[in-house]
C-alpha cells in the first residue's frame, strides 16, 4: 500500500495532474490562444501586407506564422503549469510536432506537448543538473514522440480534408450543406482549417461553401455568446477564432448547435443562390472572418484569381452588386441572424444557461 501512496505523492510533488479539466479543457483552451497568437494573427498581418502593398508586413506575418508550433506548445505548457525549463524546451517540441503533423499539426502539437510536459515534469528538479537534465528529457521525449506520432495524427486529421473534397463532387445544395458544416466544425476544433484548405487547394464553389461555414461558426459563436462575453468576446471570436469556445464545447457539446445550424443554412445560400466562389489563396477558405481573411479571399478572387484557382480553370470575372450583397449576407448577416435566433430559442428551452459560453478574452 505504501508504493501507490509514494507514487501519488511523487506525482503531486512534481505537479503532474491528469484530469479532464486540466487536459481536456485548460490545455485545449490554451492551445487555441497559442494558435491565435501565431498562425491566425500572422495570416491576418500577411493578408494586410498583400492587400496594402506593404512587403514589410508580409515579413512580419511570415515570422509570426513560422512560430505556430512553438506558440501552441508553450501555451499548453503554461496551462499545465510546466516548470521553466520544461516550458522553454517546448519551443523545439512544438516546432517538430507541427511540422511533422502537416494539416493536423495543431492536433499533433496538443498530444505531443502533453507527453513532453509530463516527461519533463517527471525529472524536473530531481537531479543536481536540472539545467541539463530537464531540457534534455523534455526535448528528446517530445521530438521522438513527434517523429512517431505526428505523421499518423496528421493523416487522420487530413482525412477530414478528403471528406470535404468528396463533398465537392456532389450537387451544389448537398455540397453546400456538407462542406459548410464540416469546415465550420474543423475551424472550431483544434485542427488547422486553414492548413486543410491550403493542403487540398480548396477554391471555387467548394471554397465558397467553406468560407460560408467558417464565417457561420465565427460570427455564430460571437453573436450567440454576446450575453456572456460582450464586445470583447464579439471581437475575439468574430475576428479572431471560434476555438476560444473549445473548453465550453468539450464540457457541453450542445452549445455547438447555433453555429452548426447557421452553417447548414449558410452553405446552400452560398453555393445555390449566390454561387459564391473563393478563388483567392486556398488558405482563405479556412479562415472565415478571422481578420476578414475569408471575405478578402473572395474579393481577391473576383479580380486576381490565385494560382490554385487558375489551375482549377477559374478566371477573373469581376463582381456585380449581387455578388457584393451575397458576400455581405453570407459573411455576416445570415450567420448572425440564424445563430442568434437558434441560441435564443435554446436559452428559453433551458438548453443553454447564462455563463455557458463564457470565455477568457
Amino acid at each position: 500500500m505504501s508504493e501507490p501512496k509514494s507514487f501519488s505523492a511523487f506525482m503531486k510533488k512534481q505537479g503532474i495532474e491528469i484530469t479532464w479539466n486540466r487536459i481536456g479543457i485548460s490545455a485545449l483552451g490554451a492551445m487555441a490562444h497559442g494558435l491565435f497568437a501565431s498562425l491566425l494573427i500572422g495570416t491576418i498581418i500577411n493578408t494586410l501586407g498583400t492587400q496594402l502593398g506593404i512587403p514589410f508586413l508580409n515579413k512580419i506575418g511570415g515570422f509570426a506564422t513560422a512560430g505556430t508550433g512553438a506558440a501552441m506548445a508553450v501555451s499548453i505548457g503554461y496551462a499545465l503549469k510546466a516548470p521553466p525549463f520544461v516550458l522553454y524546451s517546448l519551443v523545439a517540441v512544438g516546432q517538430a510536432a507541427n511540422s511533422l503533423g502537416g494539416a493536423g499539426g495543431p492536433l499533433a502539437v496538443f498530444f505531443i506537448a502533453l507527453i513532453a510536459v509530463f516527461a519533463g515534469k517527471l525529472v524536473s528538479k530531481t537531479t543536481p543538473i536540472d539545467l541539463i537534465a530537464t531540457p534534455f528529457v523534455t526535448i528528446c521525449v517530445g521530438v521522438v514522440a513527434a517523429v512517431i506520432l505526428a505523421p499518423p495524427i496528421g493523416k487522420a486529421a487530413a482525412s477530414i480534408g478528403y471528406a470535404i473534397m468528396w463533398a465537392t463532387e456532389m450537387q451544389p445544395f448537398l455540397m453546400g450543406i456538407l462542406v459548410s458544416a464540416i469546415m465550420g466544425i474543423v475551424l472550431t476544433l483544434p485542427i488547422s482549417s486553414a492548413a486543410v484548405a491550403a493542403s487540398f487547394g480548396l477554391v471555387g464553389l467548394a471554397g465558397g461553401a467553406a468560407v460560408a461555414g467558417c464565417c457561420a461558426h465565427m460570427v455564430g459563436f460571437a453573436v450567440a455568446s454576446y450575453r456572456e462575453n460582450k464586445i470583447g468576446g464579439l471581437m475575439a471570436q468574430g475576428l479572431g477564432t471560434s476555438m476560444l469556445q473549445v473548453p465550453n464545447l468539450m464540457s457541453k457539446p450542445i452549445l455547438w448547435m447555433p453555429a452548426v445550424v447557421a452553417s447548414i443554412v449558410n452553405g446552400p445560400v452560398a453555393t445555390v443562390i449566390f454561387k459564391m466562389k473563393q478563388n483567392g489563396p486556398p488558405i482563405s477558405s479556412g479562415m472565415g472572418t478571422s481578420g476578414m481573411v475569408g471575405p478578402i479571399g473572395v474579393i481577391t478572387g473576383w479580380f486576381t484569381p490565385s494560382e490554385a484557382a487558375v489551375t482549377a480553370g477559374e478566371v477573373a470575372v469581376g463582381a456585380t452588386a449581387f455578388d457584393w450583397l451575397g458576400l455581405l449576407l453570407i459573411a455576416i448577416v445570415i450567420p448572425a441572424t440564424v445563430s442568434w435566433l437558434t441560441s435564443e430559442f435554446m436559452r428559453k428551452q433551458g438548453m443553454i444557461k447564462l455563463g455557458d459560453y463564457k470565455i477568457d478574452c
